[in-house]
């Protein structure tokens, strides 16, 4: 095998140890939401038990990613590649602390009583984050600059559901009082559902740096200033 070879061959497992980490993170969130809707304390632990997991990953990409950038001392877009992967897998490994983040507060919310006719709005949002990130991981594998930035437009669907149900859950402390408690969990719920449509947001940036060379930012209606950061 050439040097050339050797290092395509590098390059395509980090990219795979990149998906690798994003499925992981879609498969973390879609139990944390599971653990809530069903009051589930068992899986919500083994999410939180699972987050190590990911975290050590992140860790070995980022590994892989320097020793490739010293070693082989890439050019242009593959430079950007490894780049991009560094980034991704920061942002992966974060919204896996959200879905921990939820977790954590099933096991709250377990003693805690709430109005549960709120849950189907949290599996509305939960979705749309999974399917925001599935296409961003699929934008970022096939370089299409084009799906990363309609795929980043998606995050505000993802805020006026957010900002929708802030309202309605702050409605909700004001005339069910004795529920104040649970609804200041289900508040923090939906906040960790809200940040990983923003770290989706980060990941087409990157992916159309990475194909583009081209910086952009999408506005986030929520801002890192929200109420609850």
């Amino acid at each position: 095998m050439d040097i050339r070879q050797e290092f395509k061959h590098k390059l395509e497992s980090l990219v795979g140890d990149v998906l690798r980490l994003g499925s992981m993170v879609d498969v973390a969130i879609q139990k944390a939401v599971t653990a809530l809707v069903e009051d589930d304390i068992s899986l919500a632990q083994q999410v939180v038990a699972e987050d190590e997991h990911l975290n050590r990953l992140r860790y070995y990409i980022e590994e892989h990613s320097a020793a490739l950038i010293a070693t082989q001392q890439p050019l242009a877009r593959d430079l950007r590649t490894i780049i991009a992967a560094m980034y991704l897998a920061t942002n992966l490994e974060r919204m896996g602390d959200h879905a921990a983040g939820v977790a954590r507060l099933v096991q709250r919310l377990h003693d805690t009583p709430y109005p549960r006719d709120l849950l189907p709005s949290f599996e509305q949002m939960a979705q749309i984050g999974r399917e925001m990130l599935r296409g961003a991981l699929d934008a970022f594998i096939n370089h299409d600059e084009q799906a990363a930035r309609q795929i980043g437009l998606r995050d505000d669907e993802l805020d006026d559901l957010y900002n929708a149900l802030v309202q309605r859950l702050i409605r909700e402390i004001a005339q069910q009082p004795e529920y104040a408690q649970g609804i200041t969990y289900l508040l923090w719920v939906a906040h960790n559902l809200e940040r990983i449509g923003d770290r989706v947001t980060n990941i087409c940036e990157r992916t159309i740096y990475m194909v583009s060379g081209e910086l952009v930012e999408f506005v986030d209606d929520i801002g890192e200033s929200s109420f609850l950061e």
